[in-house]
């Protein structure tokens, strides 16, 4: 990977540095920072061991790729107006701003410039879990993937569906954490132990998962082999049947999708 500027090094650029870092996708020396916070670039500098001391327009000037991690309400037209007066024309920028799209970011930057717009998802350590990406047509794919890829999955998407990807898949994680958590409670009310109830919640999600994708059948053909006639199991799923348990899952997705399209139309 060659030399990469991050305007904005808020919670989300720290997670993709560390990422990044960790698997061997950048090298520290081919890092530079800026932020408004001149505090918060010397912690990252010191917690990553990044060593490329630029001021911002020579940074600039020698990035292949610039990441915008600036949040929505800052003034971006600036920030692109640096990238325009110091950047050369062929240098990749890569945009993790919420709401603003290829189109805005095309006015304000240029529009043969190559742009990336990312929706990065929230488990970076991990390598797991998908980002959602739109390319605009001046972008070559294959010498941004590699980064892209290093925090995690990539799924590329036409821009219209990152407002839906971003409702379903990237807040879509909370509802892992909430069914956790709520699956947990219900072992502990049935009265294990929070360490037994938690370890087998893990298990069974972690083990489920795997077995969809080892055996490729749909999670109904799984749960048909997995309930005996009027056994414990259908008993149980008969529960969360009566609660409505699917519908309500479905409509927390439409209604998350539905403020994400609301927030980028504030922009």
């Amino acid at each position: 990977m060659s030399h990469i500027h991050f305007i904005g090094a808020g919670q989300m650029t720290e997670a993709i540095l560390r990422a990044a870092l960790k698997r061997g996708a950048l090298n520290p020396h081919e890092v530079s920072l800026s932020d408004i916070d001149p505090e918060r670039i010397e912690t990252l500098k010191a917690r990553y061991q990044l060593s490329n001391t630029q001021d911002l327009p020579n940074a600039l000037a020698a990035a292949d790729h610039i990441v915008i991690g600036v949040r929505p309400q800052d003034n971006i037209a600036d920030v692109a107006q640096l990238i325009k007066q110091h950047a050369a024309p062929q240098t990749s920028v890569i945009s993790i701003i919420a709401g603003v799209t290829l189109t805005q970011l095309s006015l304000m930057l240029g529009e043969s410039r190559p742009i990336t717009r990312i929706i990065p998802n929230t488990l970076t350590d991990t390598g797991l879990g998908y980002s959602g990406v739109a390319f605009n047509a001046y972008v070559n794919s294959a010498s941004v993937m590699p980064f892209l890829e290093s925090f995690g999955k990539v799924m590329v998407l036409e821009e219209r569906l990152i407002d839906v990807f971003t409702g379903f898949a990237v807040a879509g994680v909370n509802y892992v954490y909430y069914f956790v958590e709520a699956l947990a409670d219900a072992g502990v009310l049935a009265g294990l132990t929070r360490t037994q109830s938690t370890q087998v919640v893990w298990e069974n999600l972690v083990g489920a998962v795997e077995m969809l994708k080892l055996s490729g059948r749909h999670p109904r053909q799984l749960m048909d082999i997995n309930n005996s006639p009027a056994g414990v199991g259908i008993n149980g799923l008969y529960e969360l049947n009566k609660i409505n348990f699917a519908a309500g899952l479905q409509s927390s997705v439409l209604a998350a999708v539905r403020r994400t399209t609301e927030l980028s139309g504030q922009k």
